[in-house]
Parts: C-alpha cells; structure tokens; sequence
C-alpha cells in the first residue's frame, strides 16, 4: 500500500483493503526505517497520527468518512500545528511549541486526514536546495549525494522517499515548483490569496503562497479542495467560490492554446532539460493542443526584483524574532541591547541574516526609492507581461528549473548562482500567478519537471492540462531505485 498514490490509498480505504490505523502505522513504521537516509522530517508525530487514524476508522464505521478522511500526508515545518514543535528550519524557533492551527493545518484536521510529521525545510523557508536548515540538509531520494530542493525540499524528499504519499508545501519563488521538480513530483503554486497565510510563518507576505505537492495532478487536486478557500482570518485571502478540482480533470485538451516564451529557453538552459520540454509540448499537440511562442521580455528582471522585494518583505517579518516573546533567546544577556544582537545573531543562519541585511538597506532612508521603489515598479512589468501573453494563450509552458538537481553543497559559496536556479520560476510570485511542475522526463537520472503556467484562478484548468499529460506519459509514475 505504501507505492499507491493518494487517490489509490482512499480507494482501497473505501473497499476495507486496509484501515487508516494500519496504513499510519505502515508510514511510520518505514518513517523510523528509512528517513535516516534523506532527513526529511524534523518532527515525526506518531502519537497524534495514531489517535487521528484512530478517529478516521471510527468516523468510517460510522458512514461519516470523506475522500481524505484517514488518509496520511506530511506538513512543512512552516504552518503552525497546535501542540507541536513549528521551527520553520530554524533555531531561533527550535524550542516552540505552536499554541494553534494554522487555517491549513485545521482544514486538513477537519477533512479527517493523519499528520504523520513536519518535514525539513530551508530555514525560514530562504533558500533552493534545503541546506539552509538548522536541522542539516535533506537529500534528494534519487541520488542522496543531491539537494531535492528548497524550501519545501522536505517535503519532496518524503513523497519521493516514499515516506509519505503527499505533503504541503509553500512557494515564495518556486519553493513548491522547483523541488516537485527535483524529485519527479506535481506540486501546484495557486493564485496568490486561494490558499489561506494564516499561521504559515510569513517570509515575504505578498509573496508566499501554500500549495499541495503529490504524486499526481489528481493527488494534488484533492488536496487543493481542502486547502482553498477564503479564510476572514487571513487579510490577503480572496472571496471567490472553489471549484472542485477533481470534477475536469478528464476535460479533453482539444482547442488548448499554449504559449512557448521564447525567453525561458536562452543559451543559460540545460539542453537535456530543453529537449525534455519541447518533447513534452509535443505530446500535448497530440492530444489537440496549438502551440505559438510568446515574449516575456522582463522574464530576466524577476531575480533582482525578486531579491529586492522578498528580503525587504523578510527583514519586516523577522524583526518579531527578538527573543523576548517565543523562541530562542541567548544566555546571560547583560541588557535589552545585548539581548536582541546576540538572540539574533545566534538564533539565525547565515542566509537569513544575508537576506535581512540586504531587505534593511533596501528600505533605509536615500536608498526606498532606489531600490525598493524600482523593485515594485518592475513587478508591474512583469505582471503585465503575463497578462498580455494569457490574452493570448490558455496556459505558457517551459522548464521549471534550468538543470536537473545539483549536488549537495555545489552552489553554497556562491549566493548568486544559487539564486538564479529561480529563473524561471519568480515571475509567478512576483505577479501572483498559479503555476504547476509535472515530471516530463529524466536527465543522467535525474527527473526534469515541465512547468505550466496559467491565468489568476485557472487552477482547475492546470490540473486539467497536468492530468491528461499523465494519462498519456508514465513519467510520474517511475520512482527512485529500490522503491
């Protein structure tokens, strides 16, 4: 049962092949035996997993059950989980208990589905590759000697790994995308405002966006119809009716209108990766799809204005890590001064501390205007790049990485080269746009991930257009030796 994807494990929960108690205790069972190998949890919650199989057998027996009632799934150590240890990747939030759920956390709880653990992630969720973590790297279940990505690399490792079926995931400039990606998974970064902030530890607010990361497009669409929605506790949370997003997964792709940007296939791209992409393009014309290129001609602005806007976002939202209210504090400090320097010099990595210092300077006073102010000015252009293109087209497609996953520790001493793994994946964030990774093929084993970028809410559409590519492929379907 443990190789079945999400819709599989509910199907034989439906037919009594096995109960939800028993197919908890099979995850952390192989949790305890394997995840020494790939680090992918910080915290595994067996206790709670338990009792809420538990729960979910009950409510079976009892007529009540619903399609996620009893199914187990992992959640990123970012979003708050009442009672247990929420650290984000960090040291500075090491010792916090969280007192509450976040809105994403409860909607799970209340759809009847086990939490098996909070998994790894890139401390404050600041980094590509899942090394930035207070807790030591993940590795990348198809070859351990490689990141599986970041932030949500934890996550990824674990579906991947086989150490759970699904997980959430957040994606600030393609923490969601580029690990699904890395891993040979379908992660889906929704609309900006469809999938509630509340409790998800901030890094950049106006552009961190919760999402599923799965097996498959339809794994990820029922997860999304338990995480979307509006939510009056969260300010940035859109009003709008959800969709079930299972209902057009099967919805033929006959008339679909891609657009191909020329931008995303520059001499800077993996030629394997650029084969796979236009590969998989072709399997969509197949399938009735038209295909014309399109420009994006600010596509190469997005990773300075990313890191411009995302660190002066963090240095606002960190600043509540004093050590004075929760979380770390230092030692003996000898006043208030020495307190705040040295909780924060002490509690936060290297790339968090490098973040905040560029996003403070951006704002100081004689550099807004310069920086700041320029930075917000080219999101617009970039917006409205998009916006113009997806008059044109239903969905864009290209890579969602410029290589396949890279080893552990290649791109660490060069801050910059780790940051333009992004660029292809930032312009979503910055524009608040839903885009999807999907497996399309291997290079040098190593899986490459096709993005599919679609128009504000169309997430119902990009299931659609991921579910029928892997109808026709089996790229989503191979796994990591030995699995």
């Amino acid at each position: 049962m443990l190789n079945k994807t999400l819709a599989g494990l509910a199907k034989g929960l439906q037919q009594g092949e096995f109960s939800s108690v028993e197919l908890a205790q099979a995850y952390l069972q192989r949790i305890k035996n394997e995840d020494s190998k790939y680090n992918s949890f910080i915290t595994v919650t067996e206790e709670l997993a338990l009792q809420q199989a538990a729960a979910a057998d009950a409510s079976r027996a009892a007529g009540n059950a619903g399609i996620m009632t009893g199914l187990p799934i992992a959640h990123k150590d970012i979003f708050c989980t009442q009672g247990v240890r929420t650290s984000a990747g960090s040291k500075m939030l090491d010792n916090f208990i969280s007192p509450y759920d976040a809105t994403v956390i409860r909607k799970f709880n209340a759809a009847g589905s086990v939490t098996l653990g909070k998994t790894n992630m890139d401390e404050f969720a600041m980094g590509s590759s899942n090394e930035s973590s207070f807790y030591g790297p993940s590795r990348n279940p198809w070859n351990t000697q490689h990141v599986p990505g970041g932030s949500s690399g934890g996550s990824a490792a674990a579906i991947a790994a086989g150490l759970a079926p699904a997980a959430t995931g957040t994606d600030t400039g393609g923490s969601i995308r580029q690990p699904a990606a890395f891993c040979n998974l379908t992660g889906l970064k929704p609309t900006y405002g469809r999938v509630s902030r509340y409790g998800m530890i901030a890094y950049a607010s106006s552009l961190d966006q919760g999402g599923p990361m799965a097996q498959t497009a339809e794994d990820a669409a029922m997860m999304l119809n338990v995480m979307a929605g509006m939510d009056p506790l969260d300010s940035t949370s859109v009003d709008r009716a959800v969709p079930d997003y299972t209902s057009n997964l099967n919805a033929p792709l006959a008339g679909l209108k891609i657009g191909l940007p020329k931008e995303f296939f520059s001499a800077s791209l993996n030629p394997d990766i650029a084969a796979l992409v236009h590969a998989a393009v072709k399997e969509y014309e197949a399938l009735g799809a038209t295909v014309k290129e399109v420009s994006l001609p600010n596509t190469a602005l997005s990773v300075p204005a990313y890191y411009i806007v995302a660190p002066a976002e963090a240095s606002s939202n960190l600043s509540r890590f004093d050590g004075v209210r929760y979380g770390y504090r230092c030692k003996d400090p000898t006043d208030l001064e020495d307190m705040y320097k040295r909780t924060r010099g002490e509690g936060f990595g290297t790339e968090v501390k490098r973040r905040i210092m560029v996003g403070t300077y951006a704002l100081s006073e004689g550099f807004y205007d310069a920086y700041y102010k320029k930075a917000q000015q080219i999101r617009r252009l970039i917006q409205q790049d998009f916006v113009r293109v997806l008059s044109e087209v239903d969905v864009i497609m290209g890579p969602t990485t410029p290589t396949p996953a890279f080893r552990l520790g290649e791109k660490t001493s060069d801050p910059v080269e780790m940051y333009m793994e992004d660029i292809f994946t930032l312009s979503l964030n910055l524009a608040g746009l839903p885009g999807m990774s999907i497996p399309c093929g291997m290079s040098n084993g190593l899986p490459v991930g096709l993005q599919v970028i679609g128009n504000y809410f169309a997430e119902e559409k990009l299931l659609n257009v991921a579910h029928k590519f892997q109808q026709a492929t089996d790229w989503h379907t191979l796994k990591p030796a030995g699995l």
